[in-house]
């Protein structure tokens, strides 16, 4: 059996990555993510997650780049992640979160993060860190 996907995006800002609070459900109110969500049928990764964001931020965006490897999730379900940009919009927490911070790569620790988007924020903050900004 194939494990669904949803997919989380590592959305990228003038040297900055975004993070997202979560307001439910309540075992992972509180801890901090990568926003995104079920990819649906029919859809592509980088669709759903574009559709995600726009729902949950109310942004649009361009997925990037496929950052290697997946992980699981509960039973059933393995999260992709990519790095994305913002074509437009200043992102709002609007659906499923309470609040959003944008984190420079040596800030990405001072948030509790979702344990299975961890090794997607460490390559994240090491992309930033290696790409010079303006």
């Amino acid at each position: 059996m194939n494990a669904s996907v949803v997919v989380a995006g590592a959305v990228l800002d003038q040297g900055r990555l975004l993070a997202a609070r979560r307001s439910a459900p309540p075992e992972l109110a509180g801890r901090w993510e990568l926003p995104g969500g079920k990819v649906e049928p029919g859809e592509s990764g980088e669709q759903a997650l574009a559709r995600e964001l726009r729902e949950e931020l109310g942004v649009e965006s361009r997925a990037m780049e496929r950052i290697p490897g997946e992980w699981p999730l509960k039973p059933g379900y393995v999260l992709h992640v990519w790095t994305v940009a913002l074509v437009s919009g200043e992102p709002s927490a609007l659906q499923d979160h309470d609040a959003l911070r944008w984190l420079r790569p040596d800030e990405v620790d001072d948030v509790d993060w979702l344990d299975q988007d961890r090794p997607a924020v460490a390559e994240a903050a090491r992309r930033l860190r290696d790409t010079p900004h303006r």
